[in-house]
């Protein structure tokens, strides 16, 4: 049987979170199956050493509207599919798999406009296969031996975000590396791209910097070595925390402006700070990277390094 999953989500935090399904169906069928997604989702980089997945198919412009929908459907078509998982509920890749002459479709009930990503993703895929399915994912890479020197304790800080609202402030991250390495031996990789460029260049700059290595000419792949040598992940919601949590790194995840009961309670290596006054409750309008509390971010840090 050959198998295809669907997942559209965009980003790399949302790929990682839906690993733990694509790994089960795989398991049940005892084979590697391919994967729609989008490009940003970055799967290509993150999933290249993942023996679990066949072919990753990558969607793109030519395949939006109305002709899309054909012209995808002949792509999939030519793999002849036998059964499909759609983690949506999208009318549209019903039709897709339906004209590609998949025989088996499994998908979200349709036309649903909302929905927990980790809930939604655990109950379709555990009524599917008929298993309990953890949601703690497993990023597989091939590790590689970086000789570190383990006298000091390496962590990762997620200063980039996928907007203003998400980030708190640098000068916070460059005050709790100041404060840290007061009380430990640390060095620092700074998780952010050539977008974030500043933000790097001002922690650079600082008293910290010279123990510090940043991301902004690396691959996504060659970043996966550096933060599965890390001790410790503090930053926004970002994709560089849910990789951490994938890659076994203990993740302080600060949550300014998204949506901690989606995106912050489906692993237990994953610990989340709030703006004060939010618990559980934080929301794409929360608008809290103010109220985020520096005290609470360097104790949790300071217990997690001990």
């Amino acid at each position: 049987m050959k198998i295809l999953i669907i997942q559209t989500k965009i980003g790399m935090g949302d790929m990682v979170i839906y690993l733990p399904y694509l790994h089960a169906i795989s398991k049940k069928y005892k084979k590697s199956i391919s994967i729609l997604v989008k490009e940003n989702s970055r799967a290509k980089e993150l999933l290249g050493d993942d023996k679990h997945i066949d072919e990753i198919i990558t969607l793109d412009k030519k395949m939006d509207g109305i002709s899309g929908i054909f012209k995808l459907s002949k792509e999939l078509k030519k793999r002849k599919f036998d059964k499909v998982f759609i983690f949506n509920s999208s009318a549209r890749y019903n039709l897709i798999a339906r004209l590609a002459g998949i025989k088996f479709i499994e998908q979200y009930p349709l036309f649903r406009s909302k929905d927990n990503i980790v809930h939604s993703a655990k109950i379709f895929t555990e009524d599917k296969i008929n298993e309990i399915v953890s949601t703690e994912p497993n990023l597989i890479i091939d590790k590689k031996d970086s000789n570190l020197d383990r006298n000091f304790k390496y962590i990762c800080l997620g200063v980039s975000a996928s907007g203003p609202t998400k980030r708190w402030d640098i000068n916070n991250y460059i005050k709790l590396a100041e404060e840290l390495s007061k009380k430990v031996k640390c060095k620092f990789y700074i998780a952010g791209g050539k977008k974030d460029t500043d933000l790097i260049n001002k922690f650079k700059q600082s008293q910290v910097g010279k123990n510090s290595f940043s991301f902004e000419n690396l691959n996504i792949k060659e970043t996966l070595q550096k933060i599965s040598d890390c001790n410790l992940y503090i930053g926004n919601d970002t994709g560089w925390a849910h990789i951490s949590v994938a890659l076994k790194v203990k993740s302080i995840t600060i949550f300014c402006d998204s949506p901690v009961l989606a995106y912050g309670r489906y692993s237990n290596k994953m610990i989340t700070i709030e703006p004060e006054g939010e618990f559980e409750t934080t929301t794409h309008d929360t608008l809290g990277k103010n109220k985020v509390s520096f005290k609470d971010v360097l104790e949790e840090s300071l217990k997690l390094l001990a």
